[in-house]
């Protein structure tokens, strides 16, 4: 009696790419512990004006394009 394999899942090739979109996160303020939700990990609290450092972000901030002024 012969035994068939089944299938696995697909396999990638590829390392998976980050999403184009940034995406949204939530932390507890380090001020006032209020939840406060950020893009990517950058964070900005309206109950007490606490902002986390830009680099602390989860990726780099996309570049603006040349200011043509």
């Amino acid at each position: 009696m012969a035994t068939t394999q089944e299938p696995g899942p697909p396999t990638r090739s590829e390392t998976p790419q980050s999403s184009p979109h940034p995406m949204i996160t939530y932390i507890g303020c380090a001020q006032c512990g209020t939840e406060i939700a950020g893009l990517d990990g950058r964070y900005s609290c309206s109950g007490c004006g606490w902002v986390n450092e830009w680099s602390d972000g989860h990726r780099p901030l996309p570049e603006a394009p040349p200011y043509s002024g």
